[in-house]
């Protein structure tokens, strides 16, 4: 995955008295500076970025499916694992190429009921 913007922003200290500096916006001049509350050192931020917070987490495999698959003509289709929210008996069906699918053969349903597109595994 791609890192978009600033990675880790990193903590400032002072020069004057080692305390640590606090970002702090010169109003007058505009300007992002970096302000000791324990002297009156002062230096001028390199980068606008004072915090970067990042989240992670994992898509769920479900979510992911985009239910266009029930048109694919290339996808083998079952009647031996009926939709368990429509009971639609014909389902798609296909194994997952994601990372996490290579330590286990787990394969996906998604039903073909053109009201229902429940997706499923078992």
């Amino acid at each position: 995955m791609g890192d978009v913007g600033p990675g880790f922003v990193g903590i400032r200290f002072c020069q004057e008295c080692n305390n640590m500096l606090y970002p702090k916006e010169d109003k007058e001049r505009k300007v992002l500076l970096y302000a000791c509350r324990n002297c009156d050192y002062r230096q001028l931020a390199d980068s606008s970025c004072i915090y970067v917070n990042k989240i992670m987490h994992e898509v769920d495999e479900l979510t992911s499916i985009v239910t266009d698959v029930v048109g694919d003509p290339t996808l083998p289709r079952s009647e031996d694992h009926p939709c368990p929210k429509c009971r639609h008996r014909e389902a798609v069906f296909f194994q997952s190429d994601t990372k996490k699918a290579e330590a286990e053969m787990k394969l996906y349903y998604v039903c073909t009921n053109q009201n229902c597109h429940h997706r499923w595994t078992e």
